[in-house]
């Protein structure tokens, strides 16, 4: 089998390589080549027994999906994405590489299967944002998509064309909207969501993190290590359960930001917890503002996917997977 990740370079993007190299196959099939493509071209992983290709590359630019779906990848995963607050912050960049490139990326896979025949499966990956405010308590499936942010309208157009591609038969695709990914490792990012994760990435390591938002907000999390979960299910699960809603809200853990400090409190101490210093920004609190609190997943639990039950579980995740099991 031959897999495609665009957007390769990326946190989940490592991650979900690193699980593939390490399995080495994909349910029943053996992965025989791997095709890892990022505006920066993304490291090439040790231990792999089949064929790698590493390239730099911009999705949006001519030319550049043609030259990639060329090589007829089995399975293509779609992460590459510029982030919620950049989007927001540049207009003609957010939808030039969160929009346009994926419509060329599609595009490019309808004019392959017209030389002769050809449908991948394809797992895009959306965003809660999607949604917009007003919400129910908890936001189902069935909730309609008026999102509130260029970044959502990005995503829930990419929602659109994927269900349209994959019903005229151009692809087998999947979108799957993910939770906030928490605790993600790393530096702090652009995005507007990165305070989730920096309030308990810093202290986990004995630094000081700011707090932009009151400790009521509430979000849907899940872990980078589920992320990399329902990626896999989404690559090897029975589409036809989708029917027609080929998209997806994944599971995720509702919680306050003063619960996440807790939460941190239970697991690594006062000491930590006094290293997050308040400090309010009216931007992003206007951004979260809009943000979906809470959903019932029920139809992508039926579906097989499965994410964390507490916010102390996440942490610990955290602490096995990037820390070495000890709290800096």
């Amino acid at each position: 089998m031959h897999i495609l990740i665009i957007g390769a370079a990326g946190m989940v993007g490592r991650k979900l390589t690193e699980r593939l190299v390490r399995d080495g196959r994909i349910g029943s099939r053996t992965i025989d080549q791997l095709s890892l493509v990022d505006v920066v071209a993304p490291d090439k992983p040790q231990g792999f027994g089949g064929k790698v290709v590493t390239q730099a590359a911009d999705l949006a630019s001519p030319g550049v999906a043609e030259r990639l779906i060329a090589a007829r990848p089995d399975m293509i995963v779609h992460l590459a994405a510029i982030v919620s607050g950049e989007a927001e912050a540049d207009f003609d960049r957010g939808y030039r590489i969160n929009l346009d490139a994926t419509r060329a990326l599609f595009e490019a896979i309808r004019q392959e299967g017209l030389k002769s025949p050809y449908v991948p499966r394809l797992v895009f990956t959306s965003s809660i944002a999607v949604f917009g405010a007003p919400f129910p308590d908890k936001i189902g499936d069935e909730f309609f998509t008026t999102p509130l942010t260029s970044y959502g309208t990005q995503k829930a157009i990419g929602e659109l064309l994927l269900s349209d591609y994959s019903r005229r038969g151009f692809f087998d695709g999947i979108g799957i909207r993910l939770p906030t990914i928490c605790v993600r490792p790393g530096k702090p990012n652009k995005a507007a969501s990165g305070f989730f994760s920096n309030i308990l990435r810093e202290p986990l390591s004995g630094q000081e993190a700011v707090l932009p938002v009151d400790e009521s907000v509430r979000h849907w999390h899940a872990s980078p290590r589920a992320a990399v979960s329902f990626l896999l299910h989404a690559m090897t699960m029975d589409l036809s359960a989708l029917g027609n809603r080929r998209n997806v809200t994944l599971p995720g853990l509702s919680a306050t930001v003063g619960e996440q400090i807790e939460a941190l409190r239970r697991v690594a101490g006062e000491k930590a917890v006094k290293l997050i210093r308040r400090e309010p920004d009216p931007t992003i609190v206007k951004i979260v503002s809009g943000w979906p609190q809470n959903f019932d997943a029920r139809r992508a639990t039926a579906l097989g996917f499965q994410a964390e039950k507490t916010f102390d579980e996440i942490i610990r995740i955290h602490i096995e997977d990037e820390l070495g099991g000890k709290v800096g």
